[in-house]
């Protein structure tokens, strides 16, 4: 199977190399990517929006020679579901690591900007309970490998346009939020749930047994745990009808 894995803001095809090993050990052809203009300049980066971004992961479909699974961390799902909207018939599988689906003309979240691109803004920027897993030795090395992302990425609306994106299968690999309550956002869903009630093929997958603390980067917090959902999967991707 054809595994493209899709980083969240900030990261780089780096992040993914400790909770891989299962896909690899499995036999996919994975491909971790970086996200143009990551680590760049204002001067560099100006013209890269969500829409570059989106078409980054659309060129690495088509050149596959197959079927791709998407798997997308944080703000890499909002780009793997939208490139899987672009490309349904050419997507097997979705697979969003804590997050989910985006409803249209959505966006990721407004950060501070500095020197014209939005640099990671540390760990005491976010919930505790997204971060609490994760070590202090993990935050300064992973900390340590961002870099800026273009200042309209966070903020570009996403363009969705093909309904066809409702029939692919997606799977949601939570790091946070219980397997129960993810399905009754679907059930009874706020306008913000409505892609995720929308999907017709929904799995969840929880990282955590309810009630054991958990985080919003569990490829760092607990990679072997989530490189192995990661894997468990891809195993299960229905064949394209």
């Amino acid at each position: 199977m054809h595994v493209l894995l899709v980083p969240g803001l900030w990261l780089d095809a780096s992040s993914w190399n400790d909770a891989r090993a299962a896909l690899d050990a499995a036999g996919h052809h994975v491909r971790a990517l970086t996200m143009p203009g990551t680590g760049g300049s204002e001067t560099e980066t100006a013209h890269i929006g969500m829409d570059e971004w989106v078409e980054a992961v659309v060129a690495e479909i088509d050149a596959a020679s197959a079927p791709v699974v998407l798997v997308g961390h944080s703000a890499g799902g909002n780009v793997v579901y939208a490139a899987a909207d672009r490309r349904p018939a050419l997507v097997a599988h979705v697979i969003l690591l804590d997050t989910f689906p985006p409803a249209p003309g959505a966006s990721i979240a407004e950060f501070p900007v500095l020197d014209g691109v939005v640099p990671f803004p540390r760990w005491d920027f976010f919930d505790d309970e997204d971060v609490a897993d994760i070590s202090p030795a993990v935050r300064d090395r992973v900390q340590g490998r961002t870099g800026a992302v273009p200042a309209r990425v966070p903020t570009d609306p996403l363009h969705l346009h093909d309904e066809r994106r409702h029939g692919i299968p997606l799977t949601i690999v939570s790091g946070t939020v219980p397997a129960a309550v993810i399905r009754s956002f679907a059930s009874d869903p706020a306008p913000w749930a409505a892609e995720l009630a929308a999907v017709q093929d929904l799995r969840v997958v929880a990282l955590h047994a309810e009630g054991e603390p958990g985080g919003h980067w569990p490829q760092f917090s607990a990679p072997a745990a989530t490189g192995q959902a990661l894997a468990e999967a891809v195993a299960a991707t229905p064949e394209l009808r």
